[in-house]
């Protein structure tokens, strides 16, 4: 039987047998790292008691649901409140207004703090940049009662300082808080103040992933600004746009309760009336819980139909998508 030497100059390979990896059992996984699932918990408990466990309450739209009886003793009536729903004319005029309002911030909104952190990430001097951020962060602190309060301020026709300024030049006061004309420009030029510096930051810190070679290597080859920004930044910036564009779609029937309930009045109703706020007038105020209940699993049904077309959409065109 001949020996094998090895070959000098050469590392001699023993040939082992594989052996199995043994797969490690979940519940040792999890004791092994047990401290980041405790941190988990508290997000867990959130989502189960305020999202998942009032899930149960849809069942209130397919009853004739009494509160003193609650969910076992009222009466089942199966569709017949999404049948009172899109059998009322009103209800027509109010997923238009929904619809035109939500398209406006899509437009408009949207597309404000990615501008907006791409304008702050030219600036060089940090103390200025810093400065500049915290001012426009402020806004989103503050309740809509006070930035309805500041709309007053500058749009009332009594002592607003535009009408002050038009009536000093000799125009007409106008009633832009009360005027159907105006009153969704209000709407929305009032949400992109408030929220546009404080959704940069999502963009800022996209914007921040960015190896500053890239921008080195672009200037060495003569690449101007607006080209660096075409192939390095939004390219950069096109996967949080992406996600973020998708959970707006997504949210298509969601244009916000309190922004637009503190603006509404009885002479802009009829083009400021939304699904959330009739929501609130039927189902808090009037008592009518079903309808209210209805009315948040339509939007709910329709969102998920959107986000998921949307994410097909958007992962066939440019490859990203939420999953």
């Amino acid at each position: 039987m001949r020996s094998e030497q090895a070959v000098p100059g050469t590392i001699a390979i023993q040939n082992t047998a594989s052996k199995p990896i043994k797969k490690e059992s979940f519940w040792k996984y999890v004791m092994k790292n047990h401290a980041l699932y405790v941190m988990l918990t508290p997000m867990i408990i959130f989502f189960l008691v305020f999202k998942y466990f009032p899930l149960l309450g849809s069942v209130i739209a397919f009853q004739d649901y009494n509160i003193f009886t609650g969910f076992t003793g009222s009466k089942w009536v199966g569709l017949q409140w999404f049948e009172v729903l899109f059998s009322n004319p009103q209800y027509v005029t109010i997923i238009k207004n929904t619809l035109v309002i939500s398209f406006y911030q899509i437009v408009f909104a949207f597309p404000a703090p990615i501008i907006l952190a791409c304008l702050l990430n030219e600036l060089r001097n940090v103390a200025f940049k810093r400065s500049i951020q915290t001012v426009i962060y402020l806004p989103h602190f503050l309740s809509w009662t006070l930035v309805y309060g500041l709309a007053y301020m500058m749009f009332s026709t009594q002592s607003g300082l535009v009408n002050t300024l038009l009536g000093s030049l000799g125009e007409p006061v106008v009633n832009f808080l009360d005027s159907t004309e105006y009153f969704r420009t209000v709407i929305v030029g009032a949400g992109v103040w408030k929220e546009m510096g404080w959704s940069a930051i999502i963009f800022l810190a996209a914007l921040s992933g960015i190896s500053p070679s890239l921008y080195e290597a672009a200037k060495m080859d003569g690449a101007n600004r607006w080209r660096q920004f075409m192939h390095i930044t939004f390219p950069g910036l096109l996967p949080a746009i992406v996600i973020l564009l998708l959970l707006k779609i997504g949210n298509v029937l969601d244009v916000g309760f309190e922004q637009i309930y503190i603006f509404l009045s009885p002479m802009t109703l009829e083009i400021g009336e939304v699904l959330d706020t009739y929501s609130y007038r039927a189902g808090i105020i009037n008592g009518q819980f079903s309808i209210t209940t209805a009315i948040g699993l339509f939007k709910s049904v329709i969102g998920f139909v959107l986000l998921v077309s949307a994410n097909r959409l958007s992962k066939a065109l440019t490859g990203e998508g939420l999953y």
